[in-house]
């Protein structure tokens, strides 16, 4: 075997050595800082051992809230869609009407599903108030659903005649999703909003951008008679 073999051989093995010698001493370090502190680590591990049981339960608790949350929501919802928004929202037969599921399943699926449902309910009885708090506490996805639930503030709020804060949350609602039937109508929703509110030349852009992203919704003949209507709005105001 030649020098130069050699010595890279006593240099790898004096490598191989050094790495042992750090893992050697690594260790002894780990447990004497183990045996030092000995209550401490089993304090820890305890704590972890407890956080994972008590995250383990509080998902099986939530399982078992959503599961009676959505057999609840069963019966007022059928009231619900039958017109009965009284019922639905009081529960009868000494049933859980909505108010009450909302609030006590409100970290649920079905809970949050009912905070909407109890608003339109409460919407349609003119209840507005009590709808837009209910409205406002939706835990909103980014789905179609979120997006009526926006629109329905924007009802309340043009139903108590705050009309710009109306056409802002109609526009608003438009683009939460983009869909080629529930957008154009909650334009055509805010530039209606707008109109009231006097404010002509943001009701014209709504107008126009309705035109321009959905053609195929509306005639340009029934867009230039709204538009006609605004202009001669803008032009003679009472």
């Amino acid at each position: 075997m030649s020098d130069i073999k050699l010595h890279q051989s006593s240099k790898s093995a004096e490598r191989h050595h050094m790495r042992e010698d750090q893992i050697v001493t690594a260790y002894a370090k780990a447990w004497a800082y183990f045996d030092t502190h000995r209550t401490l680590v089993y304090g820890i591990l305890a704590a972890l051992a407890l956080a994972v049981v008590g995250i383990i339960g509080y998902v099986m608790y939530l399982e078992q809230k959503e599961e009676q949350a959505q057999q609840l929501l069963a019966e007022p919802v059928q009231l619900y869609e039958t017109g009965q928004f009284r019922e639905a929202l009081d529960g009868i037969n000494n049933g859980v009407g909505l108010i009450a599921i909302a609030r006590e399943y409100g970290n649920t699926d079905a809970g949050n599903l009912a905070r909407f449902y109890a608003a339109d309910a409460l919407y349609q009885l003119g209840e507005y108030d009590q709808a837009l708090e209910f409205f406002s506490r939706f835990d909103r996805d980014k789905n179609l659903l979120g997006a009526s639930a926006i629109a329905g503030e924007a009802a309340v709020y043009e139903n108590k005649g705050e009309f710009e804060r109306a056409a802002e949350l109609y526009q608003r609602a438009a683009n939460y999703v983009e869909n080629e039937l529930t957008s154009p109508q909650y334009l055509f929703s805010a530039a209606r909003a707008y109109e009231q509110a006097k404010r002509y030349d943001d009701a014209l852009k709504v107008y126009e951008t309705i035109g321009k992203r959905y053609p195929e919704r509306v005639s340009q003949a029934d867009l230039d008679l709204l538009i006609a209507r605004v202009q001669a709005e803008q032009s003679n105001p009472s």
